[in-house]
This record gives C-alpha cells, sequence and structure tokens, in this order.
C-alpha cells in the first residue's frame, strides 16, 4: 500500500471529524460546546477544590497517567490516575480485575469530583462498574470511546466522545488528542497563533 500513511492520517482526522458528543440523556452536542463544557467543568473543580480522576486500561491506562500528571502540575487541578502497581495488583488479585479501579475510587473520591473513562472499546466491565460507583459518590462523568456506537460507556457519562473508528490504533491515537486538546484549551495554549516554542521549565515557563 504506496499510500499507507496518507490513508492512515486521513482515517485518523475523518474519526476525529465526526466526533460525536452526547450528554447523559442523548442530547446531541457540537463539538465547540462540548470542548467549552469540559473546560467549565474543570473550572468549577478548580474553583471547589474538587478533584478529577483518570482510568483506562492498556494504553488508555497511559494516556490517564499522562493527563493525571498533566492536569495537576501544568493545569492546576488534583488528578489522579489508580498507576501504583501494588494497588493495582491487590485489587485485581483480591478483588478481581473487574474491580481495579471501582474499588479504589470508591476509598478516595468525594462528592463532586470528575470521573474521566478512557476506553476505545468502551464496554470494559472494570470502566462500568467505576461509572456506577462514581454515580453512588455523586460525581461527574466524562466519557471517551470509540468502536462500536452503541458501546455501553457512551450511554453513562454526563458527557460522552465518541470516535467512530473501526480500529484502536486509530481510537488511542484520537483520545490522546482530544485529552490534549482539552487541557490546552483550559490552559489558554494556541499552537495556531504561536510564533515562539512553549516551555515548561519553571525557569523559563511559557504557555
Amino acid at each position: 500500500m504506496d499510500n499507507y500513511y496518507k490513508q492512515y492520517c486521513e482515517s485518523h482526522d475523518s474519526a476525529l471529524n465526526k466526533l460525536e458528543i452526547t450528554t447523559l440523556v442523548g442530547e446531541v452536542v457540537t463539538h465547540n460546546r462540548g470542548f467549552n463544557t469540559l473546560c467549565d467543568l474543570s473550572a468549577k473543580l478548580a474553583e471547589s477544590g474538587c478533584q478529577k480522576y483518570f482510568i483506562g486500561n492498556g494504553a488508555s491506562a497511559a494516556f490517564a497517567n499522562h493527563m493525571a500528571l498533566d492536569w495537576s502540575k501544568n493545569g492546576g487541578i488534583p488528578s489522579h490516575a489508580f498507576a501504583n502497581s501494588a494497588l493495582v495488583t491487590a485489587m485485581g488479585n483480591d478483588l478481581g480485575f473487574d474491580e481495579v479501579f471501582s474499588s479504589p475510587l470508591s476509598c478516595y473520591a468525594k462528592k463532586g469530583d470528575l470521573l474521566i473513562t478512557i476506553s476505545s472499546s468502551g464496554n470494559s466491565v472494570n470502566i462500568i462498574k467505576s461509572i456506577e460507583v462514581a454515580r453512588k459518590i455523586g460525581m461527574g462523568v466524562v466519557t471517551f470511546s470509540g468502536l462500536k456506537p452503541e458501546n455501553e460507556s457512551r450511554k453513562m457519562g454526563d458527557f460522552n466522545f465518541y470516535l467512530p473508528a473501526k480500529t484502536y490504533g486509530i481510537v488511542e491515537c484520537a483520545h490522546q488528542l482530544l485529552l490534549h486538546a482539552w487541557l490546552d484549551k483550559y490552559m489558554g495554549i494556541i499552537e495556531w497563533e504561536r510564533e515562539g516554542y512553549q516551555n515548561m521549565h519553571k525557569d523559563a515557563f511559557s504557555l
């Protein structure tokens, strides 16, 4: 396939352009309103002292770690991902992998916190259980999913970001872009208007 790279990029961009954002009651939300709402939710967390919890499996777990770090360090909102190896293995071994996120969430999260789930399939049992626990606690929920349009998690969030792509690579890459777009918009970072290069070191900090 001589044009594999070109077609791969086009598939990625197509998935992003066809991003579907819906509310818990099924209302369709525009892309602009969706990201504005994410930033509004973040601002309310900062004002109230509440926190974010990111969860995902596999590559999505890496994204959860990454975004929890960036939101804490750069966005100024304390954020967490259950990445501690002792915690994950203990929960998985003692309670079962289905509860690897929901059980620690029930220990640490408080009413008013925000759960962000990242799941390519949107059907991972440990993700679904975590959303159910978040509802009992009184947390807000934002879901990121892909693959099949009828996946479970995209029906369960206050706001649901669904990518209509058929393969994991495209969904995972696009999820990472969506997550960064959320943080960058909140921080006021505008790539297309910049002249200088961003620097995150504290002695030369530049958005």
